[in-house]
């Protein structure tokens, strides 16, 4: 019942408009704990996958990188970070809607760009 409750809190945070996407807003960052991003990734290092801060670097200033991490997000794969990962591949998650992605692709964005370390 726990479990359920805390789904349907997540669910409608992400349903809030005009939620606050700074780097440290509760509501998305929840949200991403439910889906399990945390699991692979952290703010400023490595997990398996990249740290949301090189992600905010390598795509800092890059036009429609909202949209892009979104589909990425929603659709998984490999390739841009295989020298930091192993070549272990995200985890797709088809059930979340593009509006949800999008919202955790703007938080990953405002984290603090830091260029990812030599691999």
């Amino acid at each position: 019942m726990k479990q359920i409750m805390k789904g349907v809190a997540l669910a409608a945070a992400l349903a809030l408009p005009g939620l606050a996407l700074a780097n440290g807003s509760p509501q998305v960052k929840a949200a991403m704990t439910g889906a399990g991003c945390f699991a692979c990734h952290a703010v400023n290092h490595k997990v398996v996958g990249p740290a949301y801060s090189w992600v905010a670097y390598m795509f800092a200033h890059k036009p429609g990188a909202k949209v892009t991490l979104a589909h990425k997000i929603i659709s998984g794969g490999a390739g841009r970070w295989n020298a930091w990962t192993g070549g272990i591949p995200m985890v797709a998650h088809p059930g979340m809607s593009l509006a949800q992605a999008e919202q955790m692709a703007a938080w990953v964005l405002a984290q603090k760009p830091v260029a990812p370390p030599k691999p």
